[in-house]
């Protein structure tokens, strides 16, 4: 299922290229539909926990990576550091299925941005997160 989930991925959505850790457990697609960015994976048997549903940490992975590049272009292109993140699960995510999310600015000050997102499958809420970014203002080491 790995080699072509690319291309099994519907219509209309792009793998994001991500060099970093998010490239051993993606891909990661996104589209813009109305000025609104969207994310979303396809859920992999490499995703899975113990009992054969989506492990948690992916689920947190997914979101604070479409989170963290909503802070960064909220940021006008700056880096940005998680400094918080909550993530409540609510329902479970099934191998074979479409996990997406579309990330929201809540507020953004001069060295924070906050952001909330949910998590669903089809019309099911997965996990509801939330989180705050720092803005560096220098390139870390």
């Amino acid at each position: 299922m790995e080699h072509d989930e690319a291309s099994r991925f519907p219509e209309g959505w792009e793998a994001f290229t991500d060099a970093g850790f998010v490239q051993h457990v993606g891909p990661v697609h996104h589209r813009t539909v109305a000025g609104r960015r969207d994310f979303a994976f396809r859920a992999q048997e490499k995703h899975a926990n113990l009992i054969g549903i989506v492990m948690g940490g992916m689920l947190m992975t997914f979101a604070d990576r479409a989170l963290g590049i909503a802070a960064r272009e909220a940021a006008d292109g700056a880096d940005c550091v998680t400094i918080q993140f909550d993530t409540q699960f609510i329902g479970a995510a099934k191998i074979g299925e479409i996990v997406e999310t579309t990330p929201e600015i809540v507020r953004r000050t001069s060295s924070m941005i906050f952001l909330r997102t949910i998590l669903t499958s089809g019309d099911r809420t997965i996990a509801s997160v939330s989180g705050i970014w720092k803005v560096l203002r220098d390139k870390p080491a």
